[in-house]
């Protein structure tokens, strides 16, 4: 699995800023602010493609001497030495490109005083660098104590200059700006915590949009330099996001090809409308609908929240609980015990399938419910010998042990079982092959989803390895399909049915730290809660019940529009973590998932609504 969700490529989602332009930001447009008070100047900035880094310069005895104040100056640490001599190996090592990948590179060269003195200074030491100044790719801008515009046309083509607020440039100076700098103060004084006030917000977008109509690009300094902040910028159409924390800008936006989503209209799905059929009665339950969405926890729930566009299936039920996910050995469990405490009501160690903490085999709600004449079915959008679905029919020491897993199928009165994992039922036993073992026991064995529509057996097993491709990949509605087939098949049992199915990878989402993926699973597997909750609607005796074996990746979202269907957010995580998951109930029965419960309490609530039936 883990190999799998390795080879799930994803493009970067990009967005559009609020002058129509499109931004993909990365860290070409981060701006590595007083970049010569790092501890490594330069270089650091550089080999985290910063594209734009900054340097204060004076002029002290010919020289010009890299500081923010004078007191400050140290001959020996000069703009030639600390940035003009590096830039110039960088591109004499990259064959004349500043980076590899032939980005720009911006040096803004800020003159702290002597405009006229510094930039005499300044030209006569570039015309040791025709590397630098001939580079069609790098951009040398003067900010700061520039000379006056009108003297700009006798200065050198290749310097360029920063825009400032409250100048009337003329033409002839505009076509030498790239970009403007303001001091963010004098427009908001928002610390970067929450949102800005209205005013605020309009205020500064004003000023972008402004210096965007231009075709100018646009940074601030002296403003607040957060992940709120960083993020806002970018929303806002903001060119060059300046930070004192290279490292910390430099994870942040790495980071936001996978941390971003924004759903397209077409990529939404509508609701089925909640009637709310003897949803808090306590009336008979003649059928049980388990769906696990695996590691999903809340942040993954508002997330398909937003990404559908405010709207999801799940959140129209209104009996809800949370369950306790911890394992027999550890304070995170795995999907392996989580799984074991739902189907088999016992707290096991991580890893274990249908055992309990000494290892001996526990069963597991399909065997236990067979007393009652009611057929069981397991889905799966993932391998079916995966460890939430093995929890309800296989008994084994190890999740790894997928032969073994699917060979304790030929064990188990489930009637149907939909996913990937086919290899492992090919696998011989008793010098034949496992699906001739289970057709010898009335199972009748589907290589391809193309199947689903025109199976009429009752037992049957779906195998197919390629209809559990990610739904970016191309999964198209499996599992919604999956459970209205299996519902359809075994709705005419009078005695009823147990119905387990998993939204697996939403997990896989979490563990690969991609909120795309993520999101999208989750959509998609409230889809088939939606298909659950028509069913339990117009049947008026089934159950359905919402929860997760563990929450993965330690989702939290950093912001959001439910009306664009976008949604931001950063994992702390590439693996589970010990929040509690919560639990939704719809039908008769339902009040009795409210609170706070372990996780083998599931398995005790259903059986017990099971074993009560009149």
């Amino acid at each position: 699995m883990q190999q799998h969700i390795r080879n799930i490529l994803l493009a970067l989602l990009i967005m559009p800023a609020a002058f129509g332009q499109v931004i993909t930001h990365t860290t070409y447009n981060a701006h590595a602010h007083n970049d010569y008070d790092h501890p490594i100047p330069f270089y650091t900035a550089y080999y985290k493609h910063y594209g734009s880094i900054e340097a204060d310069i004076f002029t002290r005895n010919g020289q010009l001497c890299v500081a923010h104040n004078e007191e400050d100056i140290d001959s020996s640490r000069t703009l030639a030495a600390l940035y003009l001599q590096p830039l110039r190996q960088m591109i004499r090592k990259n064959n004349g490109h500043p980076f590899k990948d032939g980005r720009p590179l911006q040096l803004l060269i800020d003159f702290k005083k002597d405009s006229l003195l510094t930039m005499q200074t300044l030209v006569q030491l570039l015309q040791q660098y025709p590397d630098i100044t001939g580079n069609p790719e790098v951009q040398l801008v003067i900010s700061g104590s520039q000379p006056l515009p009108a003297l700009w046309e006798q200065y050198p083509a290749y310097i360029l200059f920063d825009g400032k607020p409250a100048v009337n440039y003329p033409a002839a100076a505009l076509q030498r700006m790239p970009m403007f700098s303001y001091n963010f103060r004098d427009y908001t004084k928002w610390n970067g915590k929450g949102k800005m006030i209205a005013a605020d917000e309009q205020r500064v977008q004003a000023l972008i949009d402004s210096v965007h109509r231009m075709h100018k690009k646009i940074r601030f300094w002296g403003g607040p330099d957060n992940v709120n902040t960083w993020i806002t910028l970018a929303h806002m159409g903001v060119d060059y996001i300046g930070t004192d924390h290279l490292d910390e800008l430099s994870q942040f936006l790495g980071s936001r090809p996978t941390g971003e989503y924004q759903s397209a209209q077409d990529n939404t799905h509508t609701l089925y409308k909640a009637r709310y059929v003897n949803n808090d009665k306590l009336s008979k339950v003649k059928n049980v609908i388990l769906l696990i969405g695996d590691g999903m926890g809340l942040a993954q729930i508002y997330a398909g929240y937003t990404a559908n566009r405010g709207q999801l299936n799940l959140l129209q039920m209104i009996n809800i609980g949370f369950s306790k996910t911890s394992s027999a050995d550890s304070y995170i469990t795995d999907s392996a015990a989580g799984a074991t405490a739902m189907a088999t009501g016992q707290k096991t160690y991580n890893r274990a399938i249908g055992v309990d903490a000494t290892g001996v085999a526990k069963p597991a709600i399909p065997q236990l419910i067979q007393r009652y004449g009611m057929e069981s079915a397991l889905i799966s959008a993932g391998d079916i010998t995966d460890a939430t679905p093995a929890a309800f029919y296989a008994h084994q020491a190890d999740r790894s042990s997928e032969d073994a897993i699917a060979a304790d199928f030929l064990n188990s009165p489930v009637n149907i079982m939909i996913g990937g994992g086919r290899l492992h039922f090919t696998q011989p036993l008793n010098g034949q092959p496992l699906t001739t073992h289970l057709q010898q026991k009335g199972y009748r064995v589907y290589p391809h989803i193309t199947a689903l529509d025109s199976i009429r057996s009752r037992k049957w097993l779906l195998l197919d390895d390629s209809a559990v491709a990610p739904i970016l990949k191309g999964r198209g509605d499996f599992l919604t399909r999956s459970l209205q087939k299996t519902i359809h098949t075994l709705q005419d049992n009078r005695n009823g049915f147990f119905i387990m199915a998993e939204g697996a990878q939403i997990d896989w989402g979490g563990h690969a730290q991609n909120l795309p993926y993520s999101v999208t699973e989750m959509m998609d597997f409230d889809k088939a809660v939606g298909a659950a909750m028509e069913f339990a609607d117009a049947n008026g005796e089934t159950l359905v019940i919402v929860t997760a074996d563990h929450e993965t990746g330690g989702l939290s979202l950093l912001s959001g529009n439910t009306g664009k269907g976008y949604v931001s957010g950063h994992f702390s995580t590439d693996d589970h973590t010990a929040v509690m998951v919560p639990v939704f109930a719809y039908g008769p029965h339902s009040l009795d998932f409210r609170g706070v419960y372990e996780n083998t309490a599931l398995f005790e609530k259903i059986m017990k609504i099971l074993s009560a039936r009149k």
